[in-house]
């Protein structure tokens, strides 16, 4: 009896010295289906990756940082805002397959990024191509797609909070997000924020109200059957390393039930790899290192108003882990391949 032999996928990650990036390393060194072939960042080139991210002890001393993608035939750009899609057309015209962890291909028009990041897009014709990876919902796309935009960590939290009751059309199009996000999601920032004195015992609202997910997320609810929502989204940092919780408000149709909500997200999460609607409002640390989104709705009967939380680690299933399930879709791999770490706990 001869075994076919698994032919492993050479992957890249360009931007592998940051946080998102060396979540993806961590994840990628483990996973049956790739090779991560090249480590590329600007800074610590020609050092192992191992000597530059302190948790990958056992990655080879052979992958060190370098400027060049090597023979992999798909890109993960764990990038500041812009460069993903300064690089990805030299790569896609060599044949190559992009997955961007940052915000590159993620909104759908050009103009958004002059009003919301404040440059001129370097390649608005990819903005239509890109398929928007919240894999939940984008699964049947995926095979096919050159261009991964991978979602944000507060619009995955958001959209999978709220999706089976946007879906099902049990709510209107008045939306209130309250997100809350360790200082992981900021990077490497050494903005004085950021500093341990600072955000010690302080939580402290940010970017309301033109944060840049905004726009990300008023388009998810749409492509998810919702009208042009009216959406008030205020994130908040908190003074813990990794995680992330969205508490969402939305007024309920006229009819709606209780019972209607609870079935909308039976019917809508049942089989998910990753997603799980919870009993109880869940905490950010039971998603800690895994892929897992927590998700609780309910109902405030006295007011007529739904209350949906979506739970995750901010650095897996809000982007390295949410990028290799994409991947996983799009070569026709299992999605748990690589993800199967249960959360860590306590």
């Amino acid at each position: 009896m001869h075994t076919l032999a698994i032919v492993a996928t050479p992957v890249a990650i360009v931007g592998a010295t940051g946080y998102a990036g060396g979540e993806l390393a961590r994840i990628l060194l483990r996973h049956e289906g790739v090779r991560l072939v090249a480590a590329v960042a600007r800074s610590k080139q020609g050092t192992p990756l191992r000597d530059v991210q302190p948790n990958l002890h056992d990655a080879p001393a052979s992958l060190v940082v370098s400027d060049s993608v090597g023979d992999a035939g798909l890109v993960f750009t764990a990038l500041p805002a812009g460069e993903a899609a300064r690089l990805a057309p030299a790569w896609l015209a060599e044949g190559r397959r992009v997955i961007d962890i940052g915000s590159d291909f993620r909104l759908r028009e050009p103009a958004a990024y002059e009003r919301w990041y404040g440059y001129t897009h370097p390649a608005p014709a990819l903005l239509g191509e890109a398929v928007y990876g919240m894999t939940e919902f984008a699964r049947d796309r995926l095979p096919m797609a050159r261009v991964v935009a991978n979602p944000g960590c507060y619009p995955t939290a958001t959209l999978l909070a709220l999706g089976p009751a946007v879906k099902h059309g049990l709510i209107t199009d008045d939306v209130i997000v309250d997100a809350k996000s360790g200082v992981s999601g900021a990077g490497h920032s050494v903005d004085e924020a950021y500093l341990y004195g600072t955000i010690d015992s302080s939580v402290r609202a940010y970017g309301v109200p033109k944060h840049r997910h905004t726009p990300e997320i008023a388009q998810g609810l749409r492509d998810l059957g919702a009208s042009p929502p009216r959406l008030t989204f205020a994130p908040h940092l908190v003074p813990m390393t990794r995680g992330l919780i969205a508490t969402c408000y939305a007024p309920l149709r006229d009819g709606v039930t209780a019972a209607q909500v609870a079935e909308a997200y039976h019917a809508t999460y049942q089989g998910e790899p990753f997603v799980r609607v919870t009993r109880s409002f869940p905490g950010t640390k039971a998603a800690l290192g895994s892929n897992w989104c927590l998700v609780h709705a309910t109902v405030d009967e006295e007011t007529r108003r739904l209350v949906a939380v979506g739970a995750l680690d901010n650095l897996v299933k809000g982007a390295a882990g949410s990028a290799v399930q994409n991947m996983n879709a799009a070569l026709g791999l299992p999605e748990r391949t690589g993800l199967e770490a249960l959360p860590l706990w306590p």
